[in-house]
């Protein structure tokens, strides 16, 4: 698995080269060692999943570098892992009587119950895309705040989750914001037979997100930045299995935005970004000498 380390290092290293004699690189031998670490889940002939890849490329690198899920962290946690707490609450079954329901929800198994957990991204669920259509008989895209699909996190609004043999009420709180803050839109959902695509346009701002109000009280004193702006979207346009993938970067030193799209790469409008159908988003939070220049 160090092989992935050193690919990706060269990689990087190669890319930020100032005396670099070729405006491109080549990430061929990153992904050969993307094919052999990832034992041919990820193939360079073959378009994976975004939230698959980078679920796993993170994970693999933390454990290259000796990370362990516990206790000893790498770069790589440093950079990207948060931590949240997660309320459960088992369900009686919903076919039972209303006084048994009452009964047993005085039980133990039926308590709220508290764990603390940490997390590279966090995933944002979608809302269902209601299926009616306009007078064109056009299929209407539905919009949806960024705040809206962020309240999973404010430690009050509770979701149920259904398993084959129970059902579960859980809501989260985060306790700590990393440097790097990775979201999942949740566009795609597995059904026994085919995957289906939400294609609800997520409405977000693109700089000065302030995420206090998703920490616990206790939390928001210690935390003095919440702040974070967007750095790099992630699109998927098309059909699920055959869909194809856009980024949008923020190059830092112009404070320009860039369309990439395999070898092509063009200006983009800050405020076209905020149209197309996000899938994976990376924020960057505001540490004190930047809050200070955004302000001025």
């Amino acid at each position: 698995m160090f092989l992935l380390v050193q690919r990706f290092g060269e990689l990087m290293r190669k890319l930020w080269n100032p005396r670099n004699f070729k405006a491109h690189v080549s990430p061929h031998e990153m992904l050969q060692a993307v094919v052999l670490c990832s034992k041919k889940t990820f193939q360079i002939t073959k378009q994976g999943d975004g939230v698959d890849f980078l679920s796993w490329f993170l994970n693999a690198l933390h454990s290259a570098l000796g990370g362990t899920k516990k206790k000893k962290k790498t770069i790589v946690t440093d950079v990207f892992q948060g931590s949240m707490r997660i309320f459960t609450k088992k369900l009686p079954h919903p076919d039972l009587p209303a006084e048994e329901k009452e009964q047993l929800l005085h039980n133990d198994e039926y308590q709220e119950t508290m764990v603390e957990s940490t997390f590279m991204y966090l995933t944002l669920d979608l809302p269902t895309a209601p299926l009616y259509k306009d007078e064109k008989e056009q299929l209407i895209i539905p919009q949806v705040p960024l705040f809206n699909i962020l309240a999973k996190f404010n430690g009050i609004t509770e979701k149920e989750y259904k398993t084959y043999k129970e059902n579960f009420l859980k809501r989260f709180q985060l306790t700590k914001l990393p440097p790097y803050l990775i979201f999942c839109i949740k566009r795609f959902t597995k059904n026994n037979f085919f995957v289906e695509k939400n294609p609800t346009i997520v409405n977000f701002p693109i700089t000065n997100v302030d995420l206090r109000e998703y920490l616990s009280e206790e939390v928001q004193a210690v935390h003095k930045n919440t702040t974070y702006d967007l750095i790099a979207n992630i699109v998927h346009d098309g059909k699920p299995a055959e869909g194809s993938y856009r980024i949008h970067v923020l190059h830092h030193g112009t404070g320009k935005w860039y369309e990439l799209q395999d070898l092509q790469v063009t200006d983009i409008l800050p405020q076209m970004i905020t149209l197309s159908e996000a899938y994976i988003q990376i924020w960057k939070r505001r540490d004190d000498d930047e809050t200070n220049q955004q302000g001025a």
